[in-house]
């Protein structure tokens, strides 16, 4: 999964949209919800953190305003509160949240 997940470099893919990457990426990100939330919910949880994490330097390399690692969490966490169902891991429940930067 993890290796799969830095295969998508969606951190580099600054000339797409979220809402194109969430299309080009939310099938695979719902099969590992489907498969892994059932035999291994503990490691499923931190790969949809991880996501958080990818989406976080693509909104930092695709806005410069946003090259605080602050002001970028602070986006995405307004991006998931307008449209909870952008991402399949946000319906899940994984959602960035302003207070939650950890380590990037």
């Amino acid at each position: 999964m993890g290796r799969e997940l830095r295969r998508f470099r969606i951190h580099l893919q600054t000339g797409q949209t979220i809402a194109e990457l969430a299309r080009l990426y939310n099938p695979v990100i719902l099969g590992w919800i489907n498969y892994y939330g059932r035999f291994y919910k503990s490691r499923l949880g931190q790969l949809l953190r991880r996501i958080n994490i990818y989406l976080i330097r693509w909104a930092r390399k695709k806005y410069r305003r946003l090259s605080i690692r602050a002001n970028a969490w602070k986006y995405l966490s307004q991006i998931a509160e307008r449209e909870p169902n952008l991402w399949a891991h946000w319906s899940f429940g994984v959602i960035p949240k302003v207070g939650s930067l950890g380590a990037v």
